[in-house]
């Protein structure tokens, strides 16, 4: 899943996408470079950010969506408004993407369970502007599978499908690093749940900081030198079960998981 954000704000790209048609070539670029689908998004969900008004996320998204849509692609839309799913919806998108898993709007489950498209729920705790106050835990992974299971419950009560739910552990939403690493840890109980499961640890702030050396406060690396951590990351998810993962950069991701289905095919017994 290559990630086209349409955003003035990202933690990750600053915008660089945020006019619709560099999106729309962004989109194109990913394509070519192997991405399977292609998740388009107009709030950014970086710790601390501001949500835009429900009219500008459409502005921002739905050409967008259109656009890439109409040239054949798989489009994802990354929204927790149902009104902005709907019109992505209308518009050509396939799947509904939504980091609250429909708690932030109460209308996004009837919508999913009208339209019967796939739908990936997020362990979510707060908006970004509250989320890093939610990240407690006595047991990360025990809390968060019983909240995921809480929400698969809430939405079939609603009408979703049970086959139309992915799961999505939630890295960096309302998790500090060592949460986040316990989840990669544990990715396999996550998708044990017996849904498809999407892993979205692309340039996430806990990979910033890979030296266990450094000091509480060191540096970590910007972003977009984070995309070898993430190909890791991709890797070991993949390696779980993961159905799906969410990145910026889609070839090293390509690479990485190259390299893991050449190793299988050469009938290696560990592998």
């Amino acid at each position: 899943m290559g990630v086209v954000n349409v955003t003035p704000d990202s933690f990750s790209d600053g915008g660089r996408w945020f006019e619709p048609s560099a999106a729309i070539e962004h989109g194109n670029l990913l394509l070519e470079q192997g991405a399977d689908l292609l998740d388009v998004g107009g709030e950014s969900t970086r710790p601390g950010a501001g949500r835009p008004s429900e009219e500008e996320e459409l502005a921002r998204v739905i050409g967008v969506v259109r656009a890439l849509a109409d040239q054949g692609a798989q489009v994802s839309v990354d929204t927790m408004r149902s009104r902005v799913a709907a019109e992505a919806l209308e518009a050509g998108a396939q799947l509904i993407n939504d980091v609250s898993g429909g708690l932030a709007d109460p209308q996004m489950a009837p919508l999913v369970a009208s339209a019967g498209v796939p739908f990936v729920a997020m362990h979510w705790r707060a908006h970004s502007a509250q989320m890093d106050l939610e990240a407690r835990y006595a047991d990360v992974l025990a809390e968060v599978i019983a909240e995921l299971e809480q929400r698969v419950a809430g939405l079939l009560a609603a009408g979703v499908g049970r086959e139309a739910i992915i799961l999505d552990p939630g890295f960096g939403f309302s998790k500090d690093a060592g949460h986040n690493w316990a989840l990669l840890a544990g990715l396999e109980q996550v998708v044990a749940l017996g849904h498809p499961v999407l892993v979205g640890t692309s340039r996430k702030r806990f990979l910033g900081r890979l030296d266990l050396t450094a000091g509480p406060d060191a540096e970590p690396t910007p972003p977009t030198e984070r995309d070898a951590a993430t190909a890791a990351t991709s890797l070991l998810a993949a390696q779980a079960g993961a159905w799906a993962v969410r990145v910026h950069d889609v070839p090293s991701t390509r690479d990485a998981l190259s390299v893991w289905d050449n190793v299988r095919a050469a009938g290696g017994a560990r592998a």
